[in-house]
């Protein structure tokens, strides 16, 4: 039995809404205004929060908002008016499972909350989600088919977690999760790691050993940096997901298997097809449904959220100006960099806060040079040090005002005078 609960001011609508869930077998406590039910959420927690979007007070967007900040990984579903849908998608962006536009029947709020309990964020990607939103949406609707997924982007951007996240949210979640990195063995190696091996195909080949396509049958199988594999295998790799049928190396009894295929690349594919060095056929075989994950520099709103989730790790906070640093640096090595920095940090800085000065020798590498300011009036140099935050933080008054270390009435006092809305 799930805990839900169900916000709206409008008692009718509130009281149909909880009625139809609690006769669908969960346990819902129903609350006219937001402020109340965040109380028992944050005492008594929840599996699902059911709010809607206009109401006095505390809006939808804001419980969303506080509700992520108690618990990220519990799902929360905005209720809207269609001249409201906008917000909602907004809303969407900002963490919400989904939204449902009313008049809505019973039968479909139904249908999507028991979607959001059943499939929700995998908890090692929880924080990454909630980063990532419009990636995690792509996740959540490929996660409805079969098809085959290739993730694109630079090393570090989370690739594997995104793929781990993909299987989370499918109907083969309780089946395996295979992984198999194709730039860590040879040809032949790997020939056999996919595919397996019968006894003495080979010197070494003491015993029958099944391959990970046979070992994921009814799961999933990530090609982690798929562009790697040599030329000759692609067309072993290419005949699997056009048939499902393989053999062992060494045999000719035909097998066949259900295994849903991820690929990973750091590569740009279509320039390895026209250099001749990947099989257009097998390409198009892989990009059925393509995920691109931007590098870190391109999404800097998402490098505070994630350093907090780090550090929780570690149990230490970081000083106003090591978050300025953070925000301000180019992450060659994306995720993936930011999470060793933060860990170096945390083991290496004295005290309980991390400072700038702490940082700044490991990200100097690629830090944006500083604009000159000669000339350049006090206020205006004000000004654009805190628009550029403004821009790094994606507009978020709140995590502005806290990494420069002002106040967020005074952020809003400032924003007020330049005539900013």
């Amino acid at each position: 039995m799930s805990k839900i609960l169900v916000i709206d001011d409008e008692a009718i609508l509130r009281d149909a809404t909880a009625e139809a869930l609690r006769r669908a077998g969960h346990a819902v406590e129903a609350f006219e205004a937001g402020r109340p039910a965040l109380d028992a959420f944050g005492q008594g927690g929840a599996d699902l929060i059911l709010s809607d979007l206009k109401m006095p007070g505390m809006d939808g967007v804001e419980v969303l908002e506080e509700a992520k900040r108690i618990a990220p990984d519990v799902p929360v579903i905005i209720v809207t008016a269609h001249g409201t849908v906008e917000t909602a998608v907004g809303a969407m962006k900002k963490g919400a499972y989904d939204f449902i536009i009313k008049p809505f029947k019973l039968d479909e709020l139904e249908a999507l909350v028991e979607r959001a309990l059943d499939h929700p964020v995998p908890a090692e990607a929880a924080v990454w989600s909630a980063a990532t939103r419009d990636v995690y949406q792509i996740l959540e609707r490929a996660a409805q088919s079969d098809a085959t997924v290739l993730i694109s982007g630079e090393s570090g951007t989370g690739k594997e977690v995104a793929a781990r996240t993909l299987h989370g949210l499918s109907k083969r979640r309780a089946a395996p999760f295979l992984c198999v990195n194709c730039a860590a063995l040879s040809a032949g190696l790997l020939e056999s790691e996919l595919f397996g091996h019968e006894r003495g195909a080979f010197t070494g080949a003491d015993r029958m050993r099944k391959g990970r396509f046979e070992l994921a049958d009814g799961g999933t199988l990530l090609l982690d940096e798929v562009s790697e594999i040599d030329p000759a295998l692609q067309a072993k790799l290419l005949r699997v997901l056009q048939e499902r049928a393989f053999e062992r190396v060494g045999s000719s009894e035909t097998k066949r298997v259900d295994v849903r295929v991820i690929a990973t690349t750091n590569r740009d594919l279509p320039a390895e097809v026209e250099k001749g060095r990947f099989r257009q056929d097998l390409y198009y075989r892989l990009n059925v449904l393509p995920v691109r994950l931007k590098p870190l520099r391109d999404r800097r709103d998402e490098i505070p959220l994630l350093a907090e989730h780090f550090l929780k790790k570690h149990g230490r906070k970081l000083s106003k100006g090591a978050m300025a640093r953070l925000c301000g640096y180019d992450w060659p090595g994306n995720v993936r960099e930011l999470a060793n920095v933060i860990e170096r940090a945390s083991v290496l800085a004295p005290g309980e806060e991390i400072t700038g000065e702490t940082i700044a020798p490991w990200l100097e590498g690629s830090a944006r040079p500083p604009e000159a300011t000669v000339g350049v009036a006090l206020e205006d140099m004000e000004r654009r040090v805190i628009e550029d935050n403004l821009k790094a933080n994606g507009g978020n008054r709140e995590r502005t005002a806290r990494v420069l270390g002002i106040t967020s009435r005074t952020l809003r006092d400032k924003l007020k005078r330049w005539g900013v809305a």
